[in-house]
């Protein structure tokens, strides 16, 4: 009878051990697989953090060069509309001398005209200078827009990506201590 109970004794404490490795085993398989997603979600995030890192480093070096894109423009499209008004002013003085009824020019008459000639010719170099420098303004400026706004969407993108794999890799910690609390208790 006591052989009979140690036996049957012996088969549910076997049963029971089977049922708890089981259960370790189990235990030890999640918990393993919850530090391996975790560890790659913070690999992810420092991943992300580095791109945002270099793409804020892109865009201040961008904002440094369109400022002094900006600046070389301001400062030669001056020049250059000082230059047109002054041609434009030379042209109308000239015009206005020889339009003139006089003696005192009319030997010079022919110099005159190619005079004004070369002034007229000056004042359209100057003009389409002025207008290729702006439509090159507004080309630098269209386009530094354009990538400054994918920049902010880059950004956001991976500024969101870092908190909800943070906020992922954070649960399964917890999930990890949780489940190596039960391990130990099992």
């Amino acid at each position: 009878t006591e052989k009979a109970f140690g036996d049957k004794e012996m088969a549910e404490t076997e049963a029971k051990k089977a049922d708890k490795e089981a259960a370790i085993g189990k235990l030890s398989t999640q918990i393993d697989s919850m530090s391996a997603k975790s560890a790659k979600l913070k690999e992810e995030v420092a991943t992300l953090q580095k791109e945002l890192s270099q793409l804020a480093s892109a865009q201040a070096e961008m904002d440094k060069l369109r400022a002094e894109e900006k600046a070389v423009f301001d400062t030669n499209s001056a020049e250059m509309k000082k230059g047109v008004e002054g041609v434009k002013l030379a042209l109308k003085v000239l015009r206005e001398y020889y339009a003139k009824d006089g003696k005192s020019h009319s030997p010079a008459d022919g110099a005159g005209s190619g005079i004004i000639g070369l002034l007229e010719v000056c004042e359209s170099d100057f003009s389409k200078g002025l207008a290729e420098m702006i439509a090159t303004e507004e080309s630098a400026v269209a386009e530094y827009e354009k990538e400054s706004k994918e920049n902010e969407i880059t950004k956001a993108t991976k500024e969101q990506d870092v908190k909800y794999k943070t906020k992922e890799a954070k649960g399964l910690d917890k999930e990890t201590a949780e489940a190596t609390a039960d391990r130990a208790g099992v």
